[in-house]
């Protein structure tokens, strides 16, 4: 019986050490199979197609065989409303986009997950010559700090893509990063130049001074019953005027309004700077916007019985429009042909700091995915340079990223985008942006009918967006 349970050990040892002399192996341990089980990434987005990302999701597979990206692109006007529903009931992507002014409304809907400090991920290396096992190897690499962000990224990214997150374990607040932008689009000035010709400009307005309220007189036409049929500009409406608050917006923060300061809303009221001049930034602003749909005034080129302000420009009805980047295509695709062309969004004469709206999206990961840190990899794939001018190349847009920005001054149809990144600027619009633009549309028409002053107008918005803050 004794030597039963002597040799019983040795044979197994020695069996062990055949085995391993063989080349055979005992297998990947829990957490490389946990890491090379098959996943799959949902990717959810607005207005680009698969095909803008297949060069690059193939490149990232190719590296990652046991993740695939299932990339799917909704209507605008259903994408929110299909996210919220998604996530309500557990069916909701992996990774998705939203727009620069919703990432607090998300953060506190508790659905973004912060991009960790480290990613862990683990790579197919070889295939063995006896039994042809794979072989793994494991990398563990930091993503991309804050200063790192601040660098690389124009200066608005930060402002948009970092929020303070509470750390569960120590009780205290961190700013984390909720999410990285693929591209960054910028307001600029649409002309019409068959009707600059027929008026006599030579050029599109640089400031928003006197020469340009003559350019708009001098584009208006209206008919004997005093009805316009062509508008100077789209300035002073709401509803028929693409992005009538960016609009107003970028006028204020030209002026010198400040927007808000530490989570309180300050548009309505005058920096330290104009107190002592009795002078309101944002209360001029919001004169200068609605004089242009005001009958009595020199500059009248706008009223609500208008069409949409797309709409008549690529009819030729339209001489001045503001707008972004991926109005361009659709310019082209509804009137081939058209003589027009874009300049930069006129700045206030005599300012030395020159302001410029950003509108973009943010790409971010649910908290609610089963995979966040190979999300997480993804995206950060996604997001380096090489990755980034892949796509910008494919949709033409402008970049976010620094190193960028001087290959994008030679693109003549991206150029007056790419001029204004770095001067570019956003403005958080609460929880509800949806609630916040609806206030502002109304304090604009409230404006224009003139029944309470300016002032009481501003205040009382003001005192409605607040309460969008949170």
């Amino acid at each position: 019986m004794l030597k039963k349970v002597i040799v019983f050990p040795l044979i197994a040892i020695l069996l062990s050490l055949s085995l391993s002399s063989c080349g055979l192996d005992t297998g990947p341990d829990k957490f490389t199979k946990q890491k090379m089980r098959s996943i799959t990434l949902r990717y959810w987005r607005v207005f680009d197609g698969e095909d803008d990302f297949r060069a690059i999701i193939d490149k990232y597979s190719a590296k990652h065989p046991n993740i695939k990206i299932e990339y799917k692109k909704l209507r605008y006007d259903e994408y929110e409303k299909e996210l919220i529903e998604a996530f309500a009931a557990d069916r909701g992507p992996d990774i998705f986009s939203i727009h620069n002014t919703w990432t607090r409304k998300y953060q506190t809907m508790g659905l973004l997950e912060p991009i960790p400090e480290t990613i862990t991920m683990i790579y197919p290396k070889a295939v063995g010559s006896i039994k042809k096992e794979i072989q793994y190897d494991k990398s563990t690499r930091k993503t991309i700090s804050l200063k790192e962000l601040k660098n690389y990224f124009i200066d608005t990214v930060y402002n948009d893509s970092v929020i303070s997150v509470k750390n569960e374990e120590t009780n205290i607040f961190e700013d984390k990063i909720i999410g990285l932008p693929l591209g960054l689009d910028t307001m600029v000035l649409y002309y019409n130049k068959d009707l600059f010709n027929n008026a006599g400009i030579a050029n599109p307005p640089e400031f928003w001074n006197r020469k340009f309220q003559q350019d708009v007189k001098k584009l208006t036409k209206q008919n004997n019953k005093g009805e316009i049929i062509q508008a100077g500009v789209a300035l002073g409406g709401t509803e028929n005027i693409e992005r009538a608050t960016d609009i107003l917006a970028v006028l204020m923060m030209q002026n010198g309004t400040e927007m808000m300061d530490d989570g309180s809303v300050k548009f309505n009221l005058a920096p330290d700077e104009y107190k002592a001049k009795s002078y309101n930034p944002g209360r001029e602003a919001l004169r200068f916007y609605t004089d242009f749909a005001n009958p009595a005034k020199e500059v009248y080129s706008w009223n609500e019985n208008l069409s949409n302000s797309f709409d008549l420009f690529v009819q030729g009805k339209l001489a001045m429009m503001f707008g972004y980047s991926y109005m361009l295509p659709m310019i082209k695709a509804r009137t081939p042909g058209m003589n027009f062309s874009v300049a930069k969004l006129p700045q206030i004469e005599g300012n030395t700091e020159k302001v410029n709206f950003a509108n973009y999206w943010i790409e971010v990961v649910s908290k609610k995915s089963k995979a966040t840190e190979e999300a997480w990899d993804f995206l950060t794939f996604l997001s380096g340079k090489d990755q980034v001018e892949s796509y910008l190349q494919k949709t033409k847009k402008p970049t976010v990223l620094r190193s960028l920005i001087e290959e994008q001054l030679e693109d003549d149809e991206i150029k007056m985008f790419a001029e204004q990144i770095l001067t570019a600027k956003s403005w958080y619009l609460g929880v509800d942006s949806s609630a916040m633009e609806g206030i502002m549309k109304e304090m604009i028409e409230q404006a224009i009918i003139g029944q309470k002053d300016l002032q009481s107008i501003l205040n009382l918005a003001a005192k409605k967006v607040q309460q969008t803050i949170k």
